[in-house]
């Protein structure tokens, strides 16, 4: 059954991406066939894919705490580990569009900074992980520094709208007081991030399933070593 909902989950998201591709390329107004505009169909799902995964991390983390049970900490590990991947995504791709925007690769402007910050919180989280050994502190720490990291999540969401800086205002129609896009321009946003999200659920449920056969071979190898 989990074979099959993952082999589901990966065809709704090629086909998502393949679609959106085409509206990207053939359907969108000229407006939005220009590099520097075509990027935001990437970097903007990206983040929402990887503050989505942040906060699954974050709820199976105290899920976890709650209730001690190993499968809490490996989804929250597989979902973390995923969120980071699309945040380094996310960075990469707003640098490109910096460079075409604004002339540089980089500047510290509040939004920026901030996701900088945030990213590395959950490369320190993956380190913590592999330099701790024993299987119930290496979770609760996690659980711990996950909790902690969704509350700079949360101020990389809302730095947009309290600091007026370098980075553009809202452009999305569900936030209030930006400049919004075009019509017809929002919707392969919103389907590249189910794109991704699917596609993120994917990887996790693998990055889960080798989580619980290292988990048992550390448990054998313990057993092992005590003879």
């Amino acid at each position: 059954m989990r074979e099959r909902i993952k082999y589901l989950l990966l065809t709704i998201s090629v086909g998502l991406l393949l679609w959106s591709l085409y509206k990207i390329g053939y359907v969108l107004p000229l407006e939005a066939n220009v590099a520097a505009y075509q990027i935001l169909y990437l970097h903007v799902p990206s983040f929402f894919a990887a503050f989505t995964g942040f906060f699954l991390g974050l709820f199976a983390s105290v899920l976890y705490l709650t209730t001690g049970n190993f499968k809490y900490d490996s989804f929250a590990a597989g979902a973390n580990e995923v969120a980071l991947m699309f945040a380094t995504a996310g960075l990469a791709s707003g640098m490109i569009w910096a460079r075409y925007a604004w002339g540089i690769w980089w500047t510290w402007d509040a939004r920026l900074s901030s996701m900088l910050l945030c990213w590395l919180v959950y490369v320190g989280y993956l380190f913590l992980r592999r330099s701790v050994e024993e299987p119930t502190q290496r979770a609760q720490l996690s659980a711990v520094l996950s909790i902690l990291g969704c509350v700079n999540v949360v101020f990389v969401y809302k730095s947009i709208e309290w600091y007026r800086t370098q980075h553009p205002s809202p452009v999305l129609s569900f936030r209030n007081g930006g400049d919004h896009m075009g019509p017809g321009l929002e919707a392969p946003i919103w389907w590249n991030w189910l794109a991704l999200v699917c596609l993120g659920v994917v990887i996790a449920m693998v990055r889960m399933q080798q989580g619980e056969m290292s988990r048992e071979i550390d448990a054998l190898r313990r057993q092992a070593h005590s003879y």
